[in-house]
């Protein structure tokens, strides 16, 4: 297989710029701005308008999405590419999948870094010769870039030793990923069922690709049939934006409201790689979440009516939304 991938993302979104952003003030979700046409003025706290230094950055605890996805492959290309694996440590070897037959370890040690791309929510590290290591994260997985005197985070699972005296890490306290060896990417269990990727969709495509659910709006974003990449947090955030309650049947939409909520994936999306491009940097360890509008922020006042933001736990698995802004859904909380 040769590398990059023809057909596969290996550059950021369209609607992304390449380029680090500079001089841009650092959002917080109290600097949330209501959206073009929206009829609710938000009350503006009287602290809102201090600038204050963003906090601090926390480590991941949330499932990683195509924003954070994005910015891990930026700062992973210009560092991983020409680089050599000269030793692989499988500390835990449960998230393995080797699809070659090769071993994972002796399939990996000698091989250079060609590449890496982002596909949906796999990270995708291309090897010579064609062979390629993906990376699913799932719930908790994420990557260290590091130096060998640097802590290693818990439950560190592999570690691969590069020629550049840099090594790249994958650790999960969940022990839910899984890292693939392939020497076809069609190898990789669901890749060739994978939606597209949501820069690539037309409003009219994102329509049709929405037609055959039936289900609520968030399960639809988020189980990558209609669209790649968009997990919990993003979720939430889009429907905000979009005025559509998470719990509406996606047969309830106009096409109105599809277009709406098609405006607003893309917009959500760029905003948050924009901002975790400024704020992350090269630790693509940590996590920054506190950007966003009501997605964690169960309890808080909506940032566009000041009305408490609802939220709702189901397993793993959090949702929030603003009562008034997001009118609708089938349920009454």
């Amino acid at each position: 297989m040769r590398w990059p991938p023809s057909g596969h993302r290996l550059l950021s979104p369209r609607w992304s710029s390449s380029a680090p952003v500079r001089g841009r003030r650092r959002h917080s979700a109290s600097c949330v701005t209501a959206w073009p046409g929206c009829s609710v003025r938000r009350k503006q706290p009287a602290l809102a308008r201090t600038r204050r230094a963003p906090p601090p950055i926390r480590m991941v605890s949330a499932m990683p999405e195509l924003p954070d996805l994005e910015i891990i492959r930026e700062v992973l290309a210009p560092r991983l590419r020409g680089t050599r694996i000269t030793e692989v440590d499988v500390v835990r070897p449960l998230v393995v999948r080797d699809i070659t037959g090769t071993g994972f370890a002796e399939g990996l040690k000698g091989r250079t870094v060609s590449g890496v791309a982002r596909r949906g929510k796999l990270l995708l590290i291309g090897l010579d010769g064609g062979r390629t290591m993906a990376i699913n994260c799932k719930l908790a997985g994420r990557l260290q870039y590091a130096r060998p005197a640097d802590r290693r985070l818990a439950k560190t699972h592999i570690v691969l030793y590069l020629s550049n005296d840099r090594e790249l890490r994958y650790s999960d306290r969940r022990t839910m990923g899984q890292i693939y060896l392939v020497d076809s990417l069609d190898d990789i269990p669901g890749w060739s069922e994978m939606a597209p990727e949501p820069s690539d969709l037309t409003p009219e495509g994102f329509r049709e690709r929405l037609k055959p659910f039936r289900g609520e709006i968030k399960g639809v974003l988020t189980r990558g049939r209609a669209v790649a990449g968009i997990g919990n947090a993003y979720s939430d955030e889009i429907c905000f934006r979009a005025q559509l309650h998470p719990y509406r049947k996606r047969t309830s939409l106009s096409e109105e409201e599809i277009t709406r909520l098609y405006g607003a994936m893309l917009a959500v999306l760029a905003q948050a790689i924009s901002t975790l491009r400024e704020r992350v940097g090269t630790k693509v360890h940590v996590e920054v979440r506190d950007f966003l509008a009501v997605h964690g922020k169960g309890g808080e006042p909506c940032p566009v009516c000041g009305t408490t933001i609802s939220e709702i736990k189901a397993g793993h698995r959090l949702t929030n939304f603003c009562r008034s802004c997001q009118p609708g859904g089938l349920l009454s909380f």
